[in-house]
């Protein structure tokens, strides 16, 4: 189960009751979840950093459950999640203080959603993430190709070279520029977006470059364009791609010159602006087709970037998911939340729309199922057509799996490689045999796959991209070229 600890942090668990402690143990163990300190109260507690999240549990009465509660938060000035294990509903007095409840054992599901809720707590409660984190989280991802557009943008983007951002409708080109922008010395002057195929080829010369009174009928006052409005910031020039002939000209000089004159005026001004363009067509065949001119091709082309399609990055979409979701709810608009199955089925649509069509549908869930939890069949039926939950792996559904049904297949797994029913007189380190065996068997995996990650993954009944991050997980690295 993945969750994104923060470093040198561990789970407090808080029970007095040593049975219980056990239990706890094995449910986070079964979550790989292994870093984990006990105590009997509060005031026992003897670690110096901050927990991840804090665990209550047994609770004899309310009252009591209150004042651990109240006292967790004055430990830790309401710093960390609270998580509470109780056998019966708790009133909304003590709901509205704890982060999730859990009983024993929890659901599968449900526990992926406390720990989710957990790690929605610190997005949404952390003071200390920059302007510059929550841009990159507008590109989050663990997908090779997004991490390359994040490096692209760390090494350009304190230069003053133009930029090229290409990649289809809807892909997050112009977050892209915006990262641009802000980690750029520019930071502090205007970021200034104009959209070249939304403005009329017989206006766009004025919204460029501004005009003076009288310039054309209907020009009764001087005005400024666009690039006086991003001196010494960023012009991003969008949709580049179905600019004018002749517009495209015009443009060319300013670059090459680093001036231009307002329509109706021969006054120079300096054109103190970085450019980034983006554009969702194909330049080198526009300029075959003599739609776009060759020599500005290359005056914007210093360094491009190219956005990947979202169908090529579907690993991203769990994370995607919280990102949009987590701004639904920062701008008080509501929650909604997705079972496992319901994003397999999303991971496995084709997504011509992209991430702004992942967007609109997470608002459209939104509205159908406020504050709820949506399912493969209440999704759309464009996007679970063709989806079958028997095809996805044990390991990722949610439906009806609990941590006992866990505990009945690994025991199947050891007696399988045993071939034995009977526990060694010695012991076993059943955590540590597990891993190797599974280490194991992915290794042989990708040497039979001749190092092609997909398949692999055929042979092992698992996605790609849980066998990409239990290959993290080990160290083991894919062969060149593979997929």
């Amino acid at each position: 189960m993945s969750l994104d600890l923060v470093k040198d942090k561990s789970i407090l668990v808080i029970d007095p009751d040593s049975e219980s402690r056990i239990k706890i143990k094995t449910i986070f163990d079964f979550a790989e979840l292994d870093s984990i300190n006990f105590a009997d109260t509060v005031e026992t507690v003897s670690q110096k950093e901050d927990p991840y999240f804090v665990v209550l549990s047994n609770p004899d009465d309310e009252k009591k459950l209150l004042k651990q509660i109240e006292a967790v938060q004055l430990k830790y000035n309401n710093r960390v999640p609270i998580l509470v294990f109780a056998d019966k509903p708790l009133s909304e007095k003590v709901d509205a203080l704890i982060t999730d409840t859990l009983v024993f054992p929890p659901t599968l599901k449900k526990l992926r959603i406390a720990l989710q809720n957990v790690k929605m707590f610190y997005l949404q409660h952390s003071s200390e993430e920059s302007a510059s984190e929550m841009l990159f989280r507008s590109l989050v991802g663990v997908s090779d190709a997004i991490s390359r557009v994040r490096k692209l943008i760390e090494q350009v983007a304190t230069t003053d070279a133009n930029v090229l951002i290409l990649g289809d409708s809807g892909t997050g080109k112009e977050v892209v520029a915006r990262n641009l922008h802000y980690h750029s010395d520019r930071k502090d002057k205007p970021f200034v977006p104009v959209n070249c195929g939304a403005i009329p080829p017989d206006l766009l010369e004025s919204e460029l470059f501004g005009h003076e009174k009288g310039a054309f009928t209907g020009a009764i006052t001087a005005r400024q364009g666009r690039f006086e409005l991003a001196k010494g910031g960023t012009l991003f020039l969008d949709e580049i791609g179905d600019m004018p002939l002749a517009m495209q000209v015009k443009l060319l000089r300013v670059i090459q010159e680093r001036v231009f004159e307002r329509v109706g005026s021969n006054k120079s001004i300096e054109a103190d602006v970085r450019i980034i363009a983006a554009t969702h067509r194909n330049l080198e065949n526009e300029i075959s087709e003599g739609r776009f001119r060759e020599d500005l091709f290359y005056r914007l082309n210093v360094f491009p970037i190219e956005m990947p399609s979202l169908s090529e990055r579907t690993e991203d979409i769990p994370l995607l998911l919280d990102e949009l979701i987590i701004r639904l709810e920062n701008s008080k608009r509501g929650s909604v939340r997705l079972t496992t199955d319901a994003v397999a089925a999303l991971q496995q649509y084709e997504w011509p729309g992209n991430v702004r069509e992942l967007s609109n549908l997470v608002e459209r869930l939104l509205i159908m199922f406020p504050n709820g939890v949506v399912d493969v069949q209440d999704l759309p039926e464009k996007y679970r057509k063709g989806f079958d939950v028997s095809k996805i792996p044990a390991e990722t559904t949610s439906s009806s799996d609990d941590l006992h049904t866990q505990q009945r297949v690994v025991s199947h797994i050891v007696n399988q490689v045993t071939g034995d029913d009977v526990l060694p007189k010695e012991g076993i380190d059943l955590k540590a045999h597990l891993l190797t065996l599974e280490s194991n068997l992915i290794k042989q995996a990708l040497e039979e796959s001749n190092g092609v990650v997909a398949h692999a993954a055929q042979k092992l009944n698992m996605r790609r991209t849980t066998l990409v991050e239990k290959m993290r997980k080990y160290g083991l690295q894919r062969v060149a070229n593979a997929s």
